[in-house]
């Protein structure tokens, strides 16, 4: 199965190289709203395959926020959306990547957890969400869930709101275990 993916990676890239070139400079939102299914977005299904220790759960499901905890949340933020270029993936070939040099929305997301769960943040408090913004573009963004409610975490701003104030609808959202969807 992985070959299988592989190979098809590999080979969209091959033919469709030219089209990442064109989208180089856009926004960092999805262009491609995938279907999100009880196991997330396709594409996020092979990222957890290739990529498993990215995907797993631990500890609690909800963290206590205080000072220490929002001062590391902004922290790995700031750093993150300084870090990865914006560059939107070909629209025919969605992928999410742990700390690339360019990336769209969701490797931000996954590199912002893979940097949270490296500073002892527990696995399962930290949720990916597939949203539309106000706009109703698709667009995904890091849900850290505290006992004082959801913080979100997101390349477009560097300011980290409580998720009911971004004006994002949520299409999609990992549970504990990230490889479960609701």
């Amino acid at each position: 199965m992985k070959k299988v993916v592989f190979a098809a990676v590999v080979s969209a890239v091959a033919m469709f190289g030219s089209v990442d070139m064109a989208f180089a400079n856009r926004p960092t939102q999805i262009v491609v709203q995938e279907r999100v299914s009880s196991r997330g977005p396709q594409s996020f299904q092979a990222f957890c395959a290739f990529n498993p220790r990215e995907c797993q759960p631990g500890g609690e499901s909800k963290i206590a926020l205080d000072d220490g905890v929002l001062r590391l949340l902004t922290r790995v933020n700031a750093r993150v959306n300084r870090a990865i270029r914006p560059k939107l993936d070909n629209p025919l070939i969605q992928v999410w990547r742990v700390n690339p040099s360019a990336g769209d929305c969701k490797s931000y997301v996954v590199s912002k957890r893979h940097e949270l769960i490296r500073a002892g943040l527990p696995p399962s408090a930290l949720r990916i969400a597939y949203v539309k913004t106000r706009d109703g573009e698709g667009h995904a963004v890091l849900v850290v869930k505290t006992h004082d409610g959801d913080l979100t975490l997101d390349n477009l701003t560097g300011e980290i709101k409580h998720f009911r104030q971004t004006g994002y609808r949520v299409v999609g959202m990992s549970g504990a275990d990230p490889r479960r969807w609701g």
